[in-house]
Order: structure tokens, then sequence, then C-alpha cells
């Protein structure tokens, strides 16, 4: 796999939420380090995704948006 995306972080499934358009997929790419990503039904299953199958979460966006209480 060739990405241009330099944020790529090997992980393993802990969880994968299925709904009838899209579906949740939380990904542990560290000890207590979870990402969640939103992708649609038929990614989950046209990849495969289950809990425990390892994995990649690859980030590529132009901002990172923060924030802070009042």
């Amino acid at each position: 796999m060739k990405l241009s995306a330099r944020n790529v972080f090997p992980g393993k499934i802990v969880s994968v939420k299925k709904g009838p358009i899209s579906s949740l997929v939380v990904i542990e790419i560290a000890p207590g380090v979870q990402l969640t990503s939103t992708i649609t039904a038929e990614a989950v299953s046209e990849l495969k995704l289950k809990k425990g199958s390892p994995a990649y979460a690859i980030i590529k966006a132009p901002n990172v948006i923060l924030g802070v209480d009042d």
C-alpha cells in the first residue's frame, strides 16, 4: 500500500457499530489510544472490517480544530 498521506497509524479494530448507511469503526493505535471513524456500511463490508482485525488509521486533513471550555 503506497499513500501520499504521512499520518498512517497501524492498529487493531476494537469495535464496529454497523448502521444501515454508515458505521462507526474504532481502532486502537496504541494502548489506551483509540480513533473513531465514520465510514459507509458498504466500505465495512468491502474491507471485511471486524473486531480484532488489523487495520490502519490514515489521516489526511488540511485542518485540526481545537476548542477549550469558557
